[in-house]
């Protein structure tokens, strides 16, 4: 304001005294005329001076000016040179953040809203052939073709990594993780995980076949022992002394227990290498449930109560063998964990935008503490109790993988004291409405 005032008092004056001037002459308009256009002529020569200026010397010091040019000139002057130093910092900070990225052996992406790839460092040029040339401009998916990796692309759901071969090379594992930040922006990482994977795999092949050899000397041995078993029964008078026959009942029961851990094993490695569903059809949820609940009241001996209800008419697309072994093994640990004459309730609901296969009880209930590591092989709440109770540890990872392989996912909810409840979610593109001559589900609720 006090530049303003002064420049005004300038004007004031110029235009007064030439005005004053033009008077005593005899021309007073020419007098203010030439005033006016004095002081045009100084702003227009310091406007100039500032164009030349900044357009011509941004780096010089900026001209002498007088007035609110001056200060004009020393406040755009200050700007600039803080602009500079800003713009040094972030170049700096640019520079360090490409050269640590550049020390990293995973690939970084950056790419912009719509999906274009901005940069990479070299790791990415090695793992996924980005080349600097022709491919800066280009949609990621132009790139990675992979069908995995457009839909993950797509999904914009990033929580789970993504796994796939690289695009150079198959025997190049990867893993992909796609970040969001900014304005709708992403930043893609690559790692390399071949040793990892190379280890699972051989993890997986050496329970396999462990599994699978183990299976032929048990078999012997159950068989062995089951004669023996049967011999002592048909000929009271050779039975055996009271300590062999106590070693022989614990010798078939722990038989049946590795018998029934090796088969669990054997399941899970299938499932967790086999990722074909061919043998997939029309699944009726209502003649499932109805077979699990048969096998979890034939298994328990302590009176429960097994109910079934069936809210939705709509069928389920799977197979059938893996789905009945993921709903009988959450049933069978209803039965294994719940207290004598404890209620079981089988169902299938609509949940969401698709359905869901619930096995819930009203038993002693599981701290939420546990529920994270529930499907972990071998995991287990409770040692002493679950080893009393026969399970193999295996049966949520069981459950797990089939749910994976259903494009499916399991949901845990229990409280210590108020029982607990899995729920198997299937997303729409899973069910099917019963065609003309199909037996719907009957919507119903029984127990036994």
């Amino acid at each position: 304001m006090y530049y303003w005032t002064n420049e005004l008092w300038r004007l004031g004056y110029l235009v007064g005294g030439l005005g004053l001037l033009g008077w005593v002459l005899g021309e007073p308009g020419w007098g203010l005329a030439v005033g006016l256009g004095l002081f045009l002529f100084i702003h227009l020569r310091h406007l100039r001076e500032l164009y030349v200026w900044l357009t011509y010397h941004p780096g010089r010091e900026p001209p002498v000016g007088s007035g609110v040019w001056g200060d004009l000139f020393d406040r755009l002057y200050k700007y600039q040179k803080s602009q500079r130093l800003t713009q040094q910092r972030l170049r700096d900070v640019i520079r360090r953040v490409q050269e640590s990225s550049e020390a990293m052996r995973d690939s970084v992406v950056m790419l912009d809203s719509r999906g274009d790839l901005e940069w990479w460092n070299s790791a990415a040029e090695r793992m996924l052939g980005l080349q600097t040339r022709h491919d800066r401009g280009q949609h990621i998916t132009n790139l990675l073709r992979s069908p995995r990796f457009v839909d993950y692309f797509n999904a914009r759901d990033y929580r789970e990594p993504l796994t796939l071969p690289s695009p150079l090379r198959d025997d190049l594992i990867l893993q992909f993780q796609i970040t969001l930040y900014g304005d709708d922006e992403r930043l893609v990482m690559a790692r390399d995980i071949t040793r990892l994977h190379r280890l699972e795999q051989m993890r997986r092949d050496f329970v396999a076949n462990v599994s699978h050899e183990l299976r032929t000397p048990l078999t012997v041995l159950s068989g062995y022992l089951e004669t023996y078993a049967a011999l002592t029964e048909d000929m009271p008078e050779e039975q055996l002394p009271p300590r062999w026959q106590r070693g022989l009942t614990q010798m078939q029961e722990q038989t049946t227990r590795m018998q029934n851990l090796v088969n669990d094993l054997l399941l899970l490695s299938r499932l967790e290498t086999d990722h074909r569903l061919e043998q997939e059809s029309r699944v009726d949820v209502a003649a499932l449930l109805e077979q699990v609940a048969a096998d979890t009241r034939a298994l328990s001996e302590a009176g429960h109560v097994v109910r079934i209800e069936t809210d939705t008419h709509r069928g389920l697309a799977g197979i059938e063998q893996e789905l009945h072994s993921a709903l009988s093994n959450l049933a069978f640990n209803a039965v294994r964990y719940t207290p004598p004459e404890s209620t079981i309730t089988l169902r299938w609901r609509p949940w969401r935008d698709g359905a869901a296969l619930e096995v819930e009880d009203n038993g002693e209930g599981i701290d939420p503490v546990h529920i994270p590591r529930l499907t972990e092989r071998f995991y287990r709440v409770d040692q002493g109790r679950s080893k009393a109770t026969g399970g193999t540890g295996l049966g949520l990872a069981i459950v797990k993988h089939v749910l994976l392989r259903h494009d499916a996912q399991l949901e845990i909810v229990s409280q210590p004291g108020k029982g607990a409840l899995f729920r198997c979610v299937f997303p729409a593109a899973r069910l099917y409405l019963p065609e003309a001559g199909e037996t719907p589900n009957a919507m119903r609720s029984t127990s036994d």
